[in-house]
């Protein structure tokens, strides 16, 4: 158990946006930072970071929080991990307190994936460094393909050794249990009895994380025996889906970030030599087709991919249409392609890694435009296949959503495929006609989980019959306000929240999570304490945090234009913070005041008896006098 005081280091040391930063590409926007939510698809930024608050809002998906927060449900973390990612980070020692036997009988799953991961990638590097085997067969593998110490280092490359059971057995004897060695697939169980490697014999990759920690292995072999397979992976398991990684995206991700540019190329040896050329933003698919959660994981650091082909012409060629998936995404990308029998890894081999650099400057070209030239080359002049290219590079067009970037492909591509531009243009409102009727006719909210239904019908269009938007407005001033001064009405030495909850002694909160919020207050204030906003947004509720977090957060910003630019002022709703707090306290009450009032018109009429009726009617006078002076405040106009 990790003690409070260092529980309070931790959190009052990490920085919102230096946490969010390692995962998100953030832009300055007024106050805020901005970028794509990592927890939700969007190509629209609605993720803000407020550094002031030290929180993360998504008005996009609703997600938002502080900093162990956001580790918690990126990384899928309990609070724990969180808070020891974040010491990591900050280089804040944790002496924990000894944790009593129920804790320490709940022990986590993942957390013992990892350690075990990461045991086996130092069980693996030792092996290559230190024994005879490792060094003439692991090292002398890695030092003939023309890697440095320091890329081996950093990458923690290894070498399985060439027994059965060699990594088990040692980790057996290391207190390791077996059920984690089996479930990262480090060891396979045969006939529920024999053990064995799964790796053994093979020169290791070990893959990272997000974070770095490692998560899965990729081995190859170096025998000649062509039943043997080339390179073999981890299995899926509970820290590794390989749909989800990227082979050197934990060592790219800030060149990434600062190239505005991400490098693609295909396998374990070209992250390796590319990155030792000093192209550090690169990173691998790991052999897989590229999948959607790669690229969105891309397009979180830069909207621009380079993709480095090797001389393979029918692999391109099969590659060319899942690519279209990038296009879709909204990110630009460009091809390189190296001469024949070359890849990036054996390119910067033989010409070194300035002549590398060069050959990408020069011979790079946008997707669009190098598809369409690889499919002409292969149709050559028969008519049926020119036809058929046309559609194919059409139907890449129009998966971009950039409606600007698209015009510029078909007029560049009219040009390649000698075809007028208003033909190119038909035939693309077509086939984005034919996608807009699929998308209407298969539309249901389960499957559009980012839009909300809105009902057409009048009838349920009314004014909502609960008083929830006005409560959360009270919440709202209570967070944003409730410690500043009173400034009004000749009052001095109360701050607002108390002047807020004395105001509203009178009303009922009928939502669940601001009533919680309000006895909250009243609670502290009784104390004598004062609750800041902070106290709320780290609450150990998470329900009653989520709230403080979506009151104290905006997604809109006041354009300093209005002024510098129309001579417009624009006033803030802090500049008169009487209006502001006395104008939310009335609307709650008018709610409250014309629910009482539309309750005894009920009663009115129901009521059988005169003397009944003459003391209801009584009652109503008082209470619309009670909402005279509140309308009279807002500027309503009551009706007699």
């Amino acid at each position: 158990m990790i003690p409070k005081e260092t529980v309070d280091k931790i959190i009052e040391t990490s920085r919102i946006e230096e946490v969010v930063g390692d995962f998100v590409s953030l832009k300055k926007r007024g106050t805020s930072m901005i970028g794509l939510c990592p927890f939700h698809n969007e190509k629209t930024p609605s993720f803000h970071v407020s550094v002031g608050k030290g929180i993360f809002k998504c008005f996009g998906c609703g997600q938002g929080g502080d900093s162990v927060r956001f580790i918690m449900e990126h990384e899928k973390a309990t609070y724990p991990e969180a808070l020891r990612y974040l010491a990591n980070k900050y280089s804040i020692e944790i002496e924990e307190v000894e944790n009593s036997p129920e804790e320490q009988a709940v022990n986590d799953r993942r957390e013992s994936l990892y350690i075990v991961s990461g045991w086996a990638a130092k069980f693996f590097h030792q092996q290559m460094m230190e024994t005879d085997e490792g060094k003439s067969i692991g090292l002398s593998y890695f030092k003939e393909r023309g890697f440095r110490d320091d890329i081996i280092k950093k990458f923690e490359l290894g070498y399985s050794p060439d027994i059965w059971d060699a990594l088990t057995q040692q980790g057996l004897k290391e207190g390791y249990n077996i059920q984690f060695l089996e479930d990262t697939g480090l060891t396979i169980r045969k006939d529920n009895e024999k053990l064995y490697d799964r790796f053994r014999g093979r020169v290791m990759f070990p893959i990272h994380s997000f974070t770095g920690r490692v998560i899965g292995f990729g081995g190859r072999t170096l025998k000649t025996d062509k039943a043997v397979p080339k390179y073999v992976n981890s299995p899926e398991s509970d820290i590794y889906h390989k749909s989800n990684v990227l082979y050197g995206l934990f060592f790219a991700k800030k060149s990434m970030r600062d190239e505005d540019n991400c490098y693609l190329v295909e396998g374990y040896a070209d992250v390796l030599s590319v990155h030792q050329a000093g192209v550090e933003n690169v990173v691998a698919s790991s052999g897989t087709s590229l999948t959607i959660e790669q690229i969105r994981m891309i397009g979180r650091f830069t909207k621009n991919i380079t993709i480095l082909y090797d001389g393979d012409e029918a692999g391109i060629k099969a590659s060319l249409r899942g690519l279209d998936m990038i296009l879709e995404e909204g990110l630009n990308v460009k091809v390189v392609n190296f001469p024949d029998s070359h890849d990036p890894d054996s390119y910067v081999q033989e010409f070194g890694s300035a002549a590398f650099k060069t050959h990408i400057e020069q011979n790079k070209k946008d997707f669009i435009l190098y598809k369409t030239g690889i499919l002409l080359k292969d149709a050559g002049n028969d008519p049926i296949k020119r036809a058929g290219i046309i559609r194919e590079v059409v139907e890449s067009i129009a998966k971009i959503p950039d409606g600007i970037k698209a015009s510029v492909f078909v007029r560049e591509c009219s040009s390649l495929l000698q075809i007028e531009e208003r033909v190119l243009i038909s035939e693309l409102n077509k086939i984005r006609l034919g996608k807009i009727k699929k998308d209407t006719n298969s539309y249901t909210p389960q499957n559009n989980p980012d839009t909300i239904p809105i009902s057409i019908e009048p009838e349920l269009a009314g004014i909502s019959d609960t008083d929830e938007k006005q409560e959360r407005e009270i919440i709202r001033l209570l967070l944003n306000y409730g410690h500043e001064l009173v400034h009004w009405d000749d009052i001095t030495d109360t701050y607002i929240a108390p002047y807020i909850i004395a105001n509203l002694a009178d009303v009922n909160f009928e939502n669940v999570l601001c009533a919680r919020i309000i006895d909250e207050y009243k609670k502290q204030l009784e104390n004598g304490a004062l609750p800041s906003e902070q106290d709320f947004i780290k609450h150990t509720d998470h329900e009653i945090a989520d709230l403080a977090i979506a009151m104290v957060s905006s997604p809109y910003i006041l354009s300093d234009n209005w002024y510098a630019k129309r001579k417009i002022y624009v006033r803030n709703e802090s500049t008169n913070l009487r209006l502001t707090i006395l104008g939310g306290i009335f609307h709650l009450k008018k709610r409250k005041v014309d629910r009482i009032l539309k309750k005894i018109r009920d009663d009115i009429q129901a009521e059988t008896d005169s003397d009944n009726q003459t003391i209801l009617m009584r009652h109503y006078m008082q209470v619309k006098e009670v909402e005279k002076g509140i309308s009279n405040f807002l500027g309503s106009v009551i009706l007699k």
